[in-house]
């Protein structure tokens, strides 16, 4: 099933997301439906709360942001209840862009390793290093399952650049090519 994703300005993106339980109903599922979505929308993560379920849970494929001396390094992986438990290293700017935030990409600084503990699809527990862009993806999805964007990464300057745009998205005043659900548009129904 291809979820719609939740557009910039409905308060679950805000929200910080609640840990899964053991016999949460039909995970697995779930987790191969947020991957269909995310290819759908020709993303390389996705939260669960980008389509509007408040729980723990991403999913990432990193291996298009793979340089070519990278190929075949990226990885496709789901997190439940993850945790990073450390941060090091350089911070370092890219451009990022966000499925609920269409049209909008901005440079966001972060540090350059992460160590993270999660349960797989199976519910074994892992902590993992990651560093460079399979890293930045999994913070910028991470930030999703505590209730920050990537814009909230950004100064006052640049914040006040793209207010507009991101006022024009929670409207639906944007043109995606893919299914998005917007805020305002569920409370006039």
């Amino acid at each position: 099933m291809i979820y719609p994703i939740t557009a910039y300005g409905d308060p679950v993106l805000k929200e910080e997301a609640q840990d899964i339980p053991q016999d949460y109903p039909n995970l697995q599922e779930l987790i191969q439906d947020m991957f269909d979505t995310m290819y759908y929308a020709h993303g390389v993560g996705l939260a669960a709360p980008q389509i509007s379920k408040s729980i723990r849970l991403f999913v990432i494929d990193s291996e298009p942001m793979m340089d070519e001396k990278d190929e075949g390094k990226g990885v496709k992986k789901a997190f439940i209840n993850p945790e990073i438990i450390e941060e090091d290293g350089e911070e370092w700017g890219f451009e990022e862009g966000c499925l609920s935030i269409p049209g909008v990409r901005e440079v966001v600084y972060r540090p350059e390793r992460i160590v993270i503990r999660y349960f797989d699809e199976e519910w074994n527990e892992h902590e993992d290093t990651y560093d460079g862009m399979t890293a930045r993806v999994i913070q910028h999805e991470y930030d999703h399952i505590e209730g920050i964007l990537f814009t909230d990464h950004l100064n006052g300057l640049k914040k006040r650049l793209i207010k507009n745009k991101l006022a024009k998205i929670s409207k639906g005043e944007v043109d995606a090519d893919y299914k998005m659900r917007f805020p305002s548009l569920a409370k006039k129904r």
